[in-house]
């Protein structure tokens, strides 16, 4: 209820007419179930073979769904638009199947769209070849009371205050958003699968906690009154992930959600689905395998084929598709050649006390974008950010990384300074981060010291010591990788998603707040602003 436009004369009539909607419709809403007998698909695939204009009047179909579209052809025939799940089904609702004439004319007249309905009939075809239920019975199992509006089912529901905000509008007049979602189930049973067949037992690990580690990002925080102290949501599972590691599981993955302190974008919601697994007596290069074979398999069962078109940006930022093609192998780059090469010169000593100031240097010349704080993971990122991610539009692994960028990494043998670390892009954005993981305590201590001045010098997505985690360390972990993968972005990827609120069943909004404008204060009485604002703040 809109408080801005409402009066006390609209108020009094608005409950009036759901005073009589209650009297009218309290049979209906008081009724415990209706028993269907099938599905509104299991009727489609039984008698999707009847021949045009058949009746099968021995067949008695008990079928339920909600009312998106009802026509009158006459004052003895009305079609209706069922829906339930994913299927549409045909209603063709006439006098002389429903037996009694009254009472059709009954059902018909109390019938509105969004109304959940049950249904009793036989199966039959239109003499246009339409697999139709005919009634003989039509019970209104739940009133719609809103109205659902102008808009017509097939047209498309574009207001996003209201798609987000009520997302079932969403769903019932969007019919088709919901395949995101079928979608996105089948990738996560399929990762899980995946997993599962390949000895990695599924774990939970704390959402709460005192400390958020795992990653450079900025934690939300909250206090216990029981324990009187200050928590953290998780940023990352993987701090307790290689815990367990170190307690004896030697394969434990985990599906669960993230929540991390930042800006909402086009490509990120502060509370997201991440998949993180982690695997003793591996590394990274085992890692690249199993993400080839784990994608182009994945992508092979969605869409029987191991390349997909996808949305994609031109120079102009006009949209266009592109088609990536999954199949192994997959193109590698490696950032410090790759930078070098792009920049005609050398990278600087990352060791040496002017690093900061070359990697600024270098990034003024080259015209990127350079945000306080300055540090050397922030600027090095900034630099693959520029030449290396634009380049990766076909699935690329952008392999060892900087030590700054890194801090919970294994060095690499061959490489000081960097490490054994691999960002999978597709279409210019990263799905999966991966690394074979630093067992050293010593050398963790020595990385969680660096960060912690990065984070005095200003960045506050720097990590910080998590003392608990170096004393694990301490009683020795396995050679170990992990991995982790961003599940929203993928699904972003192949459905053609343009923002990642399209993905998630219900993102993260901006909270509405109750307002009482002027006009309203000067129309109403104290009396009927106060019971309006009432009924308002209820109805956020």
């Amino acid at each position: 209820i809109n408080a801005e436009y409402m009066g006390l004369n609209r108020l009094i009539a608005m409950f009036a007419l759901a005073t009589s909607f209650c009297c009218r419709f309290s049979s209906a809403w008081r009724r415990r179930g209706f028993h269907v007998n099938m599905s509104l698909s299991e009727f489609e695939e039984r008698y999707k073979d009847l021949e045009s204009g058949a009746r099968l009047p021995e067949h008695e179909v008990r079928l339920a769904g909600r009312v998106l579209e009802r026509r009158e052809a006459s004052k003895s025939l009305m079609f209706i638009d069922l829906f339930s799940d994913k299927t549409m089904v045909q209603v063709m609702a006439s006098k002389f199947w429903y037996g009694d004439k009254e009472k059709y004319a009954q059902a018909v007249a109390s019938l509105s769209r969004g109304d959940i309905i049950g249904i009793t009939g036989i199966p039959g075809k239109s003499k246009t070849n339409q697999l139709s239920i005919l009634p003989s019975e039509i019970n209104i199992l739940a009133k719609c009371t809103k109205p659902l509006g102008s808009i017509t089912h097939g047209d498309e529901l574009k207001d996003p205050e209201i798609r987000f905000r009520q997302r079932y509008l969403d769903f019932i007049m969007n019919t088709k958003n919901r395949d995101i979602f079928y979608t996105r189930t089948k990738v996560i049973d399929y990762l899980r699968t995946f997993l599962k067949a390949r000895g990695f037992l599924e774990v939970e690990t704390p959402i709460l906690s005192s400390q958020a580690g795992g990653a450079n990002a900025t934690p939300f925080e909250t206090v216990s009154k029981t324990l009187n102290a200050s928590l953290q949501l998780r940023i990352a599972p993987e701090l307790y992930l290689k815990q367990l590691i170190i307690g004896g599981f030697d394969k434990v993955f985990e599906i669960g959600k993230v929540f991390r302190n930042e800006g909402v974008s086009a490509k990120h919601n502060p509370e997201f689905t991440t998949c993180e697994f982690y695997e003793a007596y591996s590394d990274y290069n085992k890692l690249m395998d199993f993400s080839e074979t784990f994608l182009s398999n994945l992508i092979q069962e969605l869409f029987q084929s191991t390349s997909i078109e996808v949305l994609a940006k031109t120079a102009d930022n006009d949209d266009a598709t592109v088609r990536i093609d999954f199949k192994p192998p997959f193109k590698r780059l490696y950032v410090k050649e790759e930078l070098e090469k792009c920049l005609g010169q050398p990278l600087p000593d990352l060791t040496s006390p002017t690093a900061v100031e070359e990697l600024l240097s270098l990034c003024r010349s080259h015209n990127i974008a350079t945000p306080t704080p300055h540090t050397k993971g922030r600027l090095l990122d900034r630099l693959i950010g520029h030449f290396i991610e634009p380049q990766c539009v076909q699935p690329t692994f952008i392999c060892d990384h900087p030590i700054p960028l890194s801090p919970l990494a294994k060095e690499h043998e061959a490489k000081p300074g960097y490490t054994e670390r691999f960002e999978l892009f597709v279409n210019k954005v990263e799905l999966i981060n991966a690394y074979s993981e630093l067992n050293e305590p010593l050398e963790q201590r020595k990385r969680f010291a660096d960060q912690m001045k990065d984070r005095v010098g200003g960045d506050a997505d720097a990590q910080i010591l998590d003392e608990d985690f170096c004393e694990a360390l301490e009683y020795g972990m396995p050679p170990t990788a992990g991995w982790g993968m961003g599940i929203d972005r993928f699904i972003m990827l192949i459905t053609g998603a343009k923002h990642i609120r399209e993905v998630i069943l219900f993102p993260t909004v901006k909270p509405q707040r109750a307002v009482m404008t002027t006009s309203v204060a000067s129309t109403d009485t104290p009396s009927t602003t106060s019971a309006v604002a009432a009924v308002s703040e209820g109805s956020e």
